[in-house]
């Protein structure tokens, strides 16, 4: 079978000044061209390294993809290197090098030869044009492998890979069918599912693999199927999929690979009702997930991050003496500040969340990554406590994915 490497260079990879998203992002694309990743590799701005990592790579992959070191500054070593591993010579390359001159007119910049210098590209390499900046994409053959280097900037490399990387290599190579389908569960420990569906996975064909992705208190389920012919492979993991979505039932929160919060924009478009939230630790995380849905204008109506006392008394009227006597972790606020943000925000449900997210701030019977969840409607509002042991950005992630989890099974009791 025809596989893929990925290297990513950069010192700023190596050192964490940068997350690499690109190497996720391309494995994905590959992925639904019927391309398996078999290994990631990071390097950084170092002569040998990058030499090594070519030589190595391809002993497992015959596709190897590069991104990075094709800036114009003297760090970016990749393009003369890729010249004398391929045995070329420096030219330039005419449509890169108008390319260049128009990026810089359209900006309405001054243009110097470091600038120029993009265009230059090895003799023995196929010049992909960069629709999105000035490096070119490079695309090398030797030996029966395919080589492709490109910029390290994401959204010129994104481009490069959906217009030219990618109907290259399916037009080069014969590539499977590869079939993903994902469940996401809620309210179940990953050992315990593994558990429940033991005897499902011990029967799987060797060509379908049941692979389990713990997160944030919830666990993904992700059947994959490989095959020749796409029409039976999708056949057979669909009769597959069904039962495991029937044996794992009472956790089933989708059938899709989808986030939480997009389960519950679904829903609350569904039934044409609207949402908001009233949050003190988790700072206005729920509404960034909610927001960041295309569309969530439809149902969501806005958010009261009220992280003071004063803030929830004055902008969702929480009991003073209320605040002072049970503290702002408790029932008895988090439920009024459910019901002030349904008045203010006029909403059908809410979301409301108070508590300590830590590392400090608690006390012996309220510790850290304490946390009161209140959704509901105006005819009846729950509350429940939850406890999260983790750091203060995982126990926020966590506080954020079980609220909307709260919310949405409420949603489902009320149809």
């Amino acid at each position: 079978m025809t596989q893929a490497s990925i290297i990513t260079i950069g010192d700023e990879l190596l050192i964490g000044q940068v997350i690499d998203t690109n190497s996720a992002w391309m494995a994905q694309e590959l992925n639904k061209a019927g391309i398996r990743v078999v290994r990631r590799v990071a390097v950084g701005d170092v002569w040998d390294e990058i030499w090594t990592a070519l030589d190595e790579e391809q002993k497992y992959a015959d596709i190897i993809l590069i991104t990075g070191g094709l800036g114009p500054t003297a760090d970016d070593i990749t393009k003369p290197l890729l010249c004398k591993y391929f045995g070329g010579t420096l030219i330039v390359d005419e449509s890169a090098k108008q390319n260049v001159l128009d990026i810089f007119t359209k900006l309405n910049r001054p243009i110097i030869d470091r600038n120029l210098k993009q265009a230059e590209v090895p003799d023995v390499c196929t010049v992909l044009q960069n629709k999105r900046g000035t490096a070119p994409g490079m695309l090398f053959n030797k030996d029966g492998k395919v080589f492709v280097s490109l910029p390290g900037v994401p959204h010129e490399m994104k481009g490069l890979m959906t217009d030219d990387v990618i109907p290259a290599l399916v037009k080069q190579f014969k590539f499977p069918a590869i079939i993903h389908n994902t469940i996401l569960t809620a309210g179940v420990g990953e050992s315990f599912l593994a558990e429940l569906i033991k005897d499902f996975e011990e029967a799987l064909p060797a060509h379908i693999k049941l692979a389990y992705l713990p997160n944030f208190g919830m666990v993904r389920l992700r059947l994959t199927a490989t095959g020749f012919n796409a029409a039976e492979t999708e056949k057979e993991i669909s009769r597959l999929f069904e039962q495991l979505k029937s044996l794992v039932a009472d956790y089933l929160v989708t059938d899709k690979d989808e986030p939480m919060e997009n389960v519950v924009g679904k829903l609350l478009l569904a039934t044409g009702k609207t949402m908001c939230t009233a949050e003190s630790c988790t700072g206005g995380y729920i509404a960034h997930l909610i927001t960041s849905i295309v569309g969530s204008s439809k149902f969501y109506n806005g958010s009261v991050v009220s992280y003071s006392y004063e803030a929830k008394e004055d902008l969702l009227q929480v009991d003073k003496n209320i605040l002072q006597t049970k503290g702002a972790v408790s029932e008895e606020v988090v439920l009024q500040m459910a019901r002030g943000a349904l008045m203010h925000l006029k909403s059908d449900y809410v979301i409301a969340v108070s508590g300590i997210m830590g590392p400090d701030g608690g006390t012996t019977d309220k510790p850290a990554g304490t946390v009161w969840i209140a959704v509901g409607n105006k005819e009846n509002l729950q509350a429940q406590k939850l406890y999260f042991r983790f750091d203060r950005a995982r126990n926020i992630q966590l506080t954020a994915t079980n609220a909307l989890n709260l919310l949405r099974k409420f949603i489902l009791a009320q149809s």
